[in-house]
């Protein structure tokens, strides 16, 4: 689990908050009343099985879709009223999002840097290159990459911005146990330099569980549970979050929690 660092944002400031936060879908709810905020510096998973309402819910925080009642606001933006006001300070990480394949690493993750407006666009890409070992296929071809490769030049775009907010959606999948400790100790890393927020949706309990001081379960649209992973293990009777993932999607988690959660 991460420690609250010298250079993580205080406490209370927080990155993401949702407020009733409602989605239907032809009149059928995505999410329900859905109300949590999240503080600046954290680490936070956001879990549950299919149809739970994560996609939903990452998507109205990242401006994608608008919330059909209640309020999301990130990086203290309203995300339905003004959200390119905060879109180049947050980025998004998923290994199934491809990249142009004919382009080159090196080609795809300068077209990013420029789209986010990065400076010294050369360097930074040289940056990332170097931490995340990307040199040696730097100047391949993205369609001609391995699964493993594909997941640490998607890390690459993600960080290419230094955001302040950091999505995230099974990172190291498709690696390797020792690459994805690597990749983990750099996210770490990354997080305690910048004191930047991370979201993670993970099905690598292990992975959760190093990573995240804190966890969500969603389960049918709502929060089902949200504590710290200790916290969660000892609520459950369980010796890992993988147990405890199973309860929540087997519906087996307590069905009263406090309408808003504040961390």
């Amino acid at each position: 689990m991460l420690s609250t660092d010298v250079g993580a944002a205080p406490a209370h400031s927080k990155a993401i908050v949702l407020s009733d936060v409602t989605k239907l879908y032809k009149g059928k709810a995505a999410v329900s009343h859905l109300s949590f905020s999240i503080a600046q510096g954290s680490v936070t998973a956001l879990l549950g099985g299919n149809g739970a309402g994560k996609t939903t819910t990452i998507g109205m925080i990242m401006g994608l879709i608008l919330p059909t009642a209640g309020t999301v606001r990130v990086l203290g933006v309203d995300m339905a009223v003004d959200r390119h006001a905060v879109l180049g300070r947050m980025n998004f990480e998923s290994p199934y999002v491809d990249m142009p394949h004919r382009l080159t690493v090196r080609q795809n993750l300068t077209i990013f840097a420029k789209l986010y407006g990065v400076a010294r666009v050369k360097n930074r890409v040289a940056e990332l290159a170097e931490d995340l070992a990307l040199g040696d296929f730097l100047d391949r071809p993205s369609g001609q990459l391995s699964a493993g490769q594909k997941t640490r030049v998607a890390l690459a775009k993600a960080l290419i911005n230094e955001p302040e907010l950091l999505l995230l959606d099974e990172p190291t999948a498709s690696l390797d146990p020792d690459t994805a400790d690597w990749i983990r100790a750099r996210l770490e890393t990354y997080r305690r330099r910048l004191g930047a927020t991370i979201l993670l949706a993970s099905h690598n309990m292990a992975e959760v569980e190093r990573l995240c001081d804190r966890v969500i379960f969603m389960n049918a649209g709502s929060v089902v549970a949200d504590d710290t992973p200790q916290a969660l293990l000892a609520r459950f009777g369980r010796d890992d979050l993988e147990d405890v993932f199973l309860d929540v999607i087997r519906g087996q988690a307590a069905r009263s929690v406090p309408k808003e959660s504040v961390r």
